[in-house]
């Protein structure tokens, strides 16, 4: 007997198109997969230009979603708090079946919606506390709203093994693990790359948000310390980080072959970007599985990554790993010295990206949305605890060296 179509709200992030981060992406394959099965979709969106390109005008569907667009402070603490404060106000008084909320920080804000009996599950995203851009004062709210996704959610979600053991180890409470998708980018061509003055396998790349847990420094200060002979290309940049993106800027401004694109907001461009790299670098450590690092292996592009269990578990021993500028010049020079070798370690991280499918992960977010509104997840945690398990044992996420 087929399950009955639901209205689903997707609360929490900066909506669609996705133009910024993975939660973004997640929204949009999701969704619009969502709403393609029949199912009435409602996203919460923010309003004016993104703080990273411009979102263009207001629109009300896309993709077969429906898209309530709403303001946000302009500040970096407020501005996710204030705009989901928001939405969940607008969902208490335009009911859903079931909501998903992203994001542990807008955890205090769940009560709204329990007040409307909205059963709803809470993607939690990676360790957010961890993350050097919030101040003490911010590491602890994140802390708090941790613990707060815990014992008001009905289901948590976790888009990495990682994740889910940690919610696991430091609550007792138990996740649907929910991985994301990888495009398959094997065809998309390379004719655009000559618009860059780029030619396939003839570079280097790195495309990341400009901030410290990405290690985006560290990449770069380990190529220029290095003899690669193809340029590096890093695409990104930062809407508040402006000292570490100065850092960046200083360790590149030495070296010619470093070519800082900043944004790059064309799609089709940007994935000929990833499958034309000889090796991509990926330095993100503190989040889950990571959208890009997906886009990279689905371009069947060899790469090299940030020691830590989240990119290990989606690499495997096909990838390469660094931790150091000079393990990131070592890498490079591997690339560089076996250029054949390196094809075959991306031929081999191709076929692992066939294991993260976004239909796949459609029909995981359908079928928990289902036992949401069946009452069949485990409902709030409300005596949940955190267990204070000592933070260095979280850098725990970083795995052995090798």
């Amino acid at each position: 007997m087929p399950l009955k179509p639901l209205h689903v709200a997707m609360v929490g992030t900066r909506g669609v198109p996705a133009r910024y981060g993975g939660f973004e992406t997640a929204v949009e394959e999701i969704g619009s997969r969502l709403a393609a099965r029949g199912h009435r979709v409602r996203t919460y969106c923010r309003r004016g230009p993104d703080t990273e390109g411009d979102a263009g005008p207001t629109l009300t569907e896309y993709l077969g979603m429906e898209l309530v667009t709403l303001p946000a402070a302009r500040r970096r603490s407020l501005e996710t708090l204030s705009h989901t404060a928001l939405s969940v106000a607008h969902l208490a008084r335009h009911r859903t079946d079931v909501a998903f909320v992203f994001n542990a920080a807008n955890a205090p804000l769940l009560p709204v919606l329990r007040a409307a009996r909205i059963p709803v599950a809470t993607h939690v995203d990676g360790l957010e506390w961890r993350r050097a851009k919030w101040g003490p004062t911010g590491q602890r709210y994140y802390r708090a709203a941790e613990t707060a996704a815990v014992r008001l959610s009905d289901a948590l979600i976790a888009d990495a093994q990682g994740i889910a053991d940690y919610y696991r180890d430091e609550y007792g409470a138990d996740s649907r693990l929910i991985t994301y998708g990888a495009p398959d980018l094997t065809g998309v061509g390379d004719d655009r790359l000559a618009e860059l003055g780029l030619t396939p396998n003839g570079y280097h790349l790195v495309v990341a948000r400009f901030e410290p847990e990405n290690h985006v420094d560290v990449i770069v200060e380990g190529y220029v310390a290095g003899d690669a002979v193809r340029p590096l290309v890093v695409v990104g940049s930062a809407p508040y980080s402006h000292g570490y993106t100065r850092r960046i800027s200083d360790l590149a401004a030495s070296d010619p072959r470093v070519r800082l694109l900043g944004g790059v907001w064309d799609q089709e461009l940007l994935d000929q970007l990833y499958a034309g790299a000889l090796t991509y670098l990926h330095g993100h450590s503190v989040g889950g599985t990571n959208p890009s690092l997906l886009r990279a292996i689905g371009g069947g592009t060899a790469t090299a990554a940030y020691d830590v269990t989240f990119n290990r578990d989606v690499l495997g021993d096909a990838g390469r790993y660094f931790r150091t500028p000079a393990d990131v010049a070592a890498r490079l020079a591997e690339a560089e010295d076996d250029v054949a070798e390196c094809a075959d370690r991306g031929k081999a991280l191709a076929e692992r990206a066939a294991a993260y499918d976004w239909d796949l992960v459609a029909d995981g977010y359908e079928q928990l949305a289902h036992d949401l509104a069946a009452r069949r997840t485990p409902g709030p945690r409300r005596l949940a605890r955190r267990r204070n398990t000592p933070e260095w044992a979280w850098s725990g996420t970083v795995a052995s060296d090798g």
